[in-house]
């Protein structure tokens, strides 16, 4: 192995050295911790750490890096208290997690160091909106992350790369290319010589670096950050490397050849740089002693104190209390000046008045900046705010949500345009399992909305029509708004753009143009998790929500019978006021839930079995639900009809009131 390429002070190769050999000691300990059953598991990097050394150390302390599992130079070298580590591959208190994630699975704000989830490919999209906040602030930094040879196959990887390098944003793509993806080889993961070339088909830059050789990694990445903070735009790197233990330890290596573990720990990154620090007279024998002693003590002094440490314990209330982040809301009260307007109206203003109000709140999606989105909300945003806060992105609902994400990380606001609800199935992973856990996981807000176009009655069939609410309900970590009328779309909206959690927006389509109201003209909010009574009756209660509200109102002027009703529009799905729900159906003692959406499995079946559970003895009637049929939606107008349920509902309405 080369190191005479360049000419690095005394101190800094020492410093090198002993960062190298840091997470090696403690990853040697570990195993043996390991098949003590101290700890439950670990995934090795051994071999590899002359990457994570030598890009930390180039970087500086404020600059963000996403680390994989076998980064833990990248945790060691920001000097993060051993101690603290152990407790968090321990589960216990004084980890980064309370308990809730092992291992690598956590970020902290304190080193810049955001941390993965196993899903490995939204990272990437979360370096991106890093970046793009870098960029949009002028703060002249760089970010990098990790990932392994086998994460580059994810689409997200391909999403990431691709929005980067349009948006010429400042990030470091940095690939471990370390043999195997698990157990598969890369000749079956990819069918080019280096990942590296891959770049050209980005438009990026690209370099292959000996991820072995530590002053190739320090001084490469050092060059390349300080030209990416000058010249903002991304860089593919791919570090040639090699993983000599299991992807984790339960899984062995029987399955590599030994002549190839054999040629690589002969390129061992630390035994390699020692000997040419001896052979330099910049190491000496007595000195690499006391490095070990040193550390050495240090890991078992700071394992003894977390060995020490409680079993973590938590309660019921705190667990749920962490699900979301807590925030005094920002309050306004609608104005008495008010305008006749469309529910589609409502919403671009409480959106327009929120990017007056939030000078960091970025607004991304398909088609939303010049063309004003495909039902014109954003329609003149691009005059008013520039192209840097109102942003195209190209299909890739998955990168753009991790994207929105990274901005969070930022303290930036995002709000994300779904074309179509129905398409947010592409972004489904980064929703549910990055901004749903992040606060309950490490503490961390998902200063995210995600406009959601749905419903059906429009003659889109089944790939335009979704009201697909159910998919998210269900998540514990998020929040899903579904507003029937203009007035409560606008200052709803801006309620969940104040609020710190990911909240999924729902705009019935059928509703954009049909429904007028006398909005407020002013700044204002209405409560997340507030239902609205539209009517109140003592005969029966009917609950529901979007376009089934509006179908309720005309079932209810056309009836021919007497019926006094209490109407519920929940508004908000998640939060759901149970309060309303219970008082109500308290005093009618019968019970109808109506939604859009097929039954099996809907937000109808929660509702009626809490009222089961908690008013049971107060119910006249069984609980009723009408839904759509359990089909995909039907294009043929005439098909769509009879998929919707609002002749259903009249048919049951009126069969339960006479029960």
């Amino acid at each position: 192995m080369d190191y005479s390429k360049q000419q690095l002070p005394k101190e800094v190769l020492l410093q090198l050295y002993k960062s190298m050999l840091l997470p090696r000691l403690i990853e040697e300990k570990m195993l043996i911790l390991l098949r003590q059953g101290k700890i439950s598991k670990w995934f090795s990097g051994i071999g590899q750490e002359a990457i994570s050394i030598g890009v930390t150390h180039a970087l500086e302390n404020d600059e963000y890096i996403l680390p994989m599992h076998r980064n833990l130079g990248v945790f060691t070298s920001r000097r993060i208290p051993l101690h603290r580590l152990f407790s968090q591959w321990q589960g216990k208190a004084n980890g980064f997690t309370k308990g809730r994630d092992r291992s690598f699975h956590f970020g902290t704000q304190d080193y810049k160091i955001i941390g993965m989830i196993s899903h490995l490919g939204p990272q990437m999209g979360i370096a991106s909106g890093i970046a793009l906040a870098n960029k949009l602030r002028k703060s002249e930094k760089v970010c990098a992350v990790f990932t392994g040879d086998g994460g580059t196959s994810e689409g997200d990887f391909h999403e990431a790369l691709n929005v980067a390098s349009i948006w010429k944003l400042p990030v470091l793509f940095c690939v471990e290319n370390n043999g195997y993806g698990l157990s598969t080889p890369t000749s079956e993961q990819y069918n080019c010589e280096h990942i590296a070339d891959r770049g050209i088909g980005y438009g990026m830059e690209s370099h292959k670096i000996d991820g072995n050789n530590i002053i190739d990694v320090y001084t490469k990445i050092q060059k390349l950050a300080d030209s990416v903070r000058k010249d903002p735009r991304p860089i593919l790197i791919e570090f040639k490397t090699f993983r000599m233990r299991g992807h984790e330890e339960a899984s062995g290596t029987k399955y590599v050849p030994k002549e190839l573990l054999d040629s690589w720990e002969l390129k061992d990154p630390i035994n390699n740089f020692r000997e040419f620090l001896f052979s330099e007279n910049i190491l000496s024998e007595h000195l690499d002693d006391q490095y070990k002693q040193e550390i050495s003590h240090q890991i078992q002094e700071d394992l003894n104190r977390t060995f020490d440490e409680p079993v973590i314990t938590s309660t019921v209330e705190n667990e749920l209390k962490d699900l979301y982040k807590s925030k005094i809301p920002i309050s306004s009260s609608p104005s008495s000046e008010k305008e006749n307007i469309r529910l589609i109206d409502a919403i671009s203003e409480g959106l327009k008045q929120s990017m007056e109000k939030h000078e960091d709140l970025v607004v991304m999606g398909q088609d939303v900046a010049e063309y004003g989105g495909v039902f014109k909300i954003t329609e003149g945003f691009l005059d008013l705010f520039g192209k840097e806060r109102v942003r195209n992105t190209p299909i890739c609902e998955s990168a753009i949500v991790s994207l929105a994400y990274g901005l969070s990380i930022q303290k930036m606001k995002a709000v994300v345009e779904m074309q179509f609800a129905d398409f947010v199935s592409t972004g489904f992973n980064p929703i549910v399992n990055l901004l749903a856990k992040s606060h309950y996981r490490w503490g961390q807000e998902a200063d995210i909305v995600i406009r959601m176009p749905c419903g059906a009655g429009v003659g889109a069939g089944p790939f335009h029509s979704q009201t697909n609410e159910a998919w998210f309900t269900k998540t514990p970590g998020l929040k899903v708004i579904y507003p029937a009328f203009p007035k409560d779309a606008k200052g709803l909206l801006i309620a969940a753009i104040n609020d710190p959690n990911p909240v999924l927006f729902f705009e019935h389509k059928g509703l954009y143009r049909s429904i007028y109201e006398d909005v407020p003209s002013n700044y204002y909010t209405l409560p997340l998790g507030k239902a609205s009574i539209l009517k109140e009756g003592n005969d029966i209660t009917v609950i529901t929500f979007g376009a089934a509200v509006h179908w309720t109102l005309e079932v209810l002027n056309s009836l021919n019978i007497e019926v006094s009703v209490d109407l519920i529009d929940l508004r908000s799905l998640q939060p759901l006021d149970t309060e309303a729900i219970f008082n109500s159906v308290k005093k009618t003692g019968k019970v109808i839930i109506f939604q859009e959406d097929s039954l099996f499995g809907g937000i109808s079946s929660d509702i009626s079995s809490l009222i089961m559970e908690n008013c049971f003895e107060y119910l006249d009637a069984p609980v009723k639900r009408v839904a759509s049929l359990e089909t995909p939606i039907p294009f043929a107008a005439n098909l769509e009809q009879q998929y919707l349920p609002k002749e259903r509902f009249k048919e049951e309405l009126i069969k339960l009131v006479e029960y």
